[in-house]
């Protein structure tokens, strides 16, 4: 490889070297605005949106053992979505892009070493963020102890009283 390619793909490694996700969008028609709104909402979920060209992404892919299926979307503009925390976030704000722009398309990904189709990404965006899955999961493990309260409070109610400390105050 070219000493001078391989700085580069090496600068590119040093930026994926933390990340747990690499997502592939086909940037082809977006306008420097709509590039800058994208990057601006990526930077808030604390990702980055990344142009380098395809034959660096794949020299990368391979040095990291990226899944072989990534390079069959290394064609024609391809721009690179990657960050530190939360995969869904990133996802999200792409196909929210998509829907406004109706560009940039997700390509594929690869989530922990696994590869995802469009559709696997599409699917992570839909999930919402890791803070709204929590706060459903919170919800789901409060939920029984919820109803075992009430049931004790309608049965107290039902039997005429409340605690015996309020019995004897009222005495």
């Amino acid at each position: 490889m070219n000493p001078d390619k391989k700085i580069i793909v090496d600068q590119l490694l040093q930026r994926l070297e933390n990340t747990p996700y690499l997502l592939l969008v086909d940037y082809t028609g977006l306008t420097m605005p709509q590039f800058n709104t994208i990057r601006k909402r990526l930077r808030e979920v604390d990702a980055k949106f990344h142009v380098t060209k395809n034959s660096y992404i794949k020299a990368a892919g391979t040095e990291k053992n990226y899944p072989a299926d990534i390079q069959k979307d290394l064609s024609g503009q391809t721009a690179i979505v990657f960050g530190d925390k939360d995969v869904c976030a990133a996802a999200k704000v792409i196909a929210g892009a998509n829907k406004e722009f109706q560009k940039p398309v997700i390509k594929s990904g690869v989530l922990d070493g696994t590869f995802l189709s469009a559709s696997e990404v599409q699917g992570l965006a839909d999930v919402g963020s890791k803070d709204n899955l929590l706060a459903k999961l919170l919800g789901v493990l409060n939920a029984p102890a919820g109803a075992i309260a009430r049931a004790i409070a309608a049965k107290i109610e039902k039997d005429g009283g409340g605690a015996p400390a309020e019995t004897e105050a009222a005495a």
